[in-house]
């Protein structure tokens, strides 16, 4: 884990942000659909996504693993004049509460493969019956793309990506409203540039 907390420290440390300010185009097109209320961001470093949340009402909650990311994140949210209430650590160490939030997003949350599916069963948790998931991350296409063009980023091996079948198993008491593994275009700053294959899902707990 120390390995991976310096590389997002690093990253984040840098000047420019790493994937822009500008929110992710299937989270700004999911969350319009929502009324806002209370939401939880995963893994949401430098905060463009959390940020845009907030200037559309919704009370937002992030967490991440690396306290350079929750720096800009507040700092963005600053000049955006909103807040957010960010902590910094591993999830199940988080005073989140059970049923807290009305939403759950997570964005590129690419979690350590031996984590991710305790991960997504602790947010599981968090989220009030009725309350919704938006997911987007790079799927167990990507590596292809991510071969030809380095520059679309994600992580280099087939553990970290995610299949629709392993997101139907972590989040298996759920309304299925979208579940997909598609090719979309990125332009998100320095780090999601060109083709890439993404997995999304959306699903209403029941």
């Amino acid at each position: 884990m120390d390995t991976w907390l310096k590389r997002w420290n690093d990253r984040f440390r840098e000047k420019e942000f790493a994937y822009g300010t500008q929110p992710n185009t299937f989270l700004k097109e999911q969350i319009q659909k929502l009324v806002p209320g209370t939401i939880l961001f995963g893994a949401e470093g430098e905060g463009r996504n959390a940020v845009y949340a907030a200037k559309l009402g919704w009370d937002v909650f992030a967490f991440d693993i690396s306290v350079e990311g929750r720096n800009k994140a507040l700092e963005l949210a600053k000049e955006n004049q909103v807040s957010l209430k960010y902590q910094v650590g591993n999830l199940p160490e988080l005073d989140f509460r059970e049923a807290q939030f009305d939403a759950i997003a997570l964005i590129y949350a690419h979690f350590p493969p031996s984590i991710k599916s305790e991960y997504h069963k602790v947010l599981d948790q968090k989220l009030k019956k009725g309350g919704v998931i938006l997911f987007e991350a790079f799927g167990k296409n990507h590596l292809d793309y991510r071969n030809k063009n380095p520059k679309v980023g994600g992580p280099p091996d087939l553990d970290s990506l995610f299949s629709t079948e392993e997101l139907a198993l972590d989040f298996k008491n759920y309304e299925i409203m979208e579940l997909v593994e598609k090719e979309v275009v990125l332009s998100e700053g320095l780090y999601h540039n060109g083709k890439g294959s993404v997995t999304r899902f959306v699903g209403r707990k029941k």
